[in-house]
């Protein structure tokens, strides 16, 4: 009798992203003529700016449609290089700029240039989706530490102290955080940095809502902390968020020199370079910073007046707990007071009155559910009403 072939331990053990699959689910919903309010994705309702889409058409219309150099075309990397020096006074070269298909390709990769098995990487809940599972595909072993709303969704030093051991080779950093919208104050993001460089961990900084601030809050790097962090951190971030290019699947990372080729060795063998033409938009976002600066001012004062609204609206439901974000476009409420898990609450909340959010336990935060409004004000309206009725049915 033959064998029955298996897939591979990867495939069999990898998670597919619930993000995704309720958003999969919400569209479906939509295209069968349903009335769905889509608090799941975490994508602008906002076009690509003109210039940008403009700079892309132009460049397919000169022949830019070739192969690229595998870490990005010279001028964008030098851009984003210059834009690292000048504006968060980090000195950087092109050489340390790697531009890959997408920022969850970017840490992927970054995990895979710094962690091998046997590794244990520290990853605070809530966390983004993926990053276990790239831990995972990696080899090694991810080590989650949940910081709840007590106090506010981040990592404290002592929490971090607890989670090291040994074999901690990489600590991973988000903020502004997906799922919660929480952003390190500067001394808060010196003190864990100042342990991981004590404990001579690695540092994945992802900093893709880096711009997505309210509230007069600023954004830090943990490399800007001294020379050793410095020399310990990657910097993870893209064009995704920003900018409304999702689609475009462009992500950067910044390293130190020797991380940074060992990426650039990983992505020759893995996609080779970015789209070519799409790179080429993208500079865009750096040549023409008055547009680009107009269209990202538009996009967050959309983004902070529905993050009131909302944060108002939720905060009445009797039973729901919600903190304000600071930056990114997500909310995080508290909805363990209805004795429901909260992947059941999410469940019925979609069946019932046909509002997508994604359930707090994909990110490691049980109890908890994630809303982004990142969508239209008639459309949170609408959801967050649907929402106060389900949660009076309970």
């Amino acid at each position: 009798m033959t064998t029955p072939l298996q897939l591979s331990t990867w495939a069999r053990n990898i998670s597919p992203s619930p993000t995704l699959a309720v958003d999969a689910k919400a569209k479906a919903l939509i295209a069968a003529g349903e009335d769905v309010c889509g608090f799941a994705a975490g994508e602008p309702d906002f076009d690509t700016p003109d210039h940008i889409k403009a700079a892309a058409i132009k460049a397919l219309h000169d022949g830019k449609t070739k192969y690229a150099p595998t870490p990005g075309i010279p001028p964008l990397r030098e851009a984003i290089a210059a834009k690292y020096s000048e504006f968060y006074q980090l000195p950087t070269k092109a050489a340390q700029v790697i531009v890959s298909p997408g920022g969850k390709f970017s840490c992927y990769l970054t995990i895979l240039a710094t962690c091998s098995a046997g590794d244990e990487v520290i990853v605070p809940a809530p966390f983004w989706v993926s990053y276990p599972e790239m831990v995972k595909l990696a080899g090694a072993t991810p080590v989650e530490v949940l910081a709840t709303d007590a106090t506010g969704f981040k990592l404290t030093p002592e929490m971090l102290k607890a989670a090291i051991t040994p074999r901690s080779k990489l600590l991973i950093l988000n903020s502004p955080s997906n799922p919660t919208g929480a952003v390190y104050t500067r001394d808060e993001l010196a003190a864990l940095t100042e342990i991981a460089v004590a404990h001579n961990l690695y540092i994945m900084s992802d900093e893709i809502y880096e711009h997505l601030l309210y509230d007069g809050v600023s954004h830090v790097s943990p490399a800007s902390f001294s020379t050793e962090a410095r020399e310990r951190t990657i910097i993870v971030s893209g064009f995704a968020k920003t900018f409304a290019m999702t689609g475009w699947r462009l992500g950067t990372i910044v390293a130190p020199a020797p991380i940074a080729k060992a990426v650039g060795e990983l992505q020759s063998q893995m996609t080779s370079n970015a789209t070519t033409f799409a790179q080429w938009g993208a500079l865009a976002a750096y040549t023409e910073k008055a547009k680009t600066q107009a269209a990202l001012d538009e996009m967050l004062i959309a983004f902070d007046r529905r993050r009131k609204f909302l944060h108002t609206e939720l905060n009445r439901i009797p039973g729901v707990n919600c903190l304000l974000s600071q930056g990114a476009f997500y909310l995080f409420p508290n909805i363990s007071s209805f004795g429901l898990d909260d992947l059941t609450f999410c469940g019925k909340l979609l069946d019932e009155q046909k509002v997508a959010a994604v359930h707090g336990s994909a990110f490691g935060a049980q109890g908890f559910m994630r809303i982004s409004y990142a969508t239209s004000d008639e459309i949170l309206a609408k959801g967050v009403e649907r929402l106060a009725k389900f949660c009076a049915g309970l």
